[in-house]
């Protein structure tokens, strides 16, 4: 594949896995599942993506950027998602050769360590004085646990998938 090829799959991918993300977010939120403190967002299921190709970080950050648009948090939510989700992408890439049993255990903690850190204080952030820490560490769990739930459970069927149809070999 010759590098103008190569550069516009890269483009092409990372834009398709953006769209993905945030219609998802955009599907989710019809259920009330996006943004708050409780937050079971289908798309989470995609950070799984960068254990196969490096365009899921531009791909998942670009699509929480146009997904967190539609948060009652502003433009809070736009930038601390944002950064949340490249960190943890970026991250979930690094880890991504730790395996148990060939799938990469680690990958999908990132999502979970690194939402529950920053969206929890995001949301604490607009707590009144006094509860800000006690909020944080109620929020951080929350945040945590439904990340945990589409990160892993979502999330390892997207990686099944993935793998048993040899999708990955689609993959700049």
């Amino acid at each position: 594949m010759n590098t103008i090829n190569k550069s516009t799959n890269y483009i092409v991918q990372s834009a398709v896995i953006a769209a993905l993300y945030a219609a998802l977010t955009y599907l989710s939120s019809i259920f009330g599942l996006s943004y708050g403190s409780i937050q079971f967002r289908f798309s989470e299921a995609l950070t799984i993506l960068p254990v196969f190709t490096p365009v899921a970080i531009p791909g998942l950050t670009i699509g929480c950027f146009i997904g967190n648009l539609g948060s009652p948090f502003g433009i809070v939510d736009v930038i601390c998602g944002t950064i949340a989700t490249l960190i943890a992408a970026i991250c979930s890439r690094i880890v991504r050769k730790v395996e148990v049993k060939g799938f990469p255990i680690f990958a999908p903690l990132m999502p979970v360590i690194f939402n529950a850190i920053i969206i929890g204080a995001e949301i604490a952030f607009f707590l009144p004085k006094g509860t800000r820490w006690a909020g944080f560490l109620l929020s951080a769990f929350q945040v945590g646990i439904g990340e945990l739930a589409m990160c892993y459970l979502l999330g390892f069927l997207l990686f099944k998938a993935i793998k048993s149809n040899g999708i990955e070999k689609m993959f700049v």
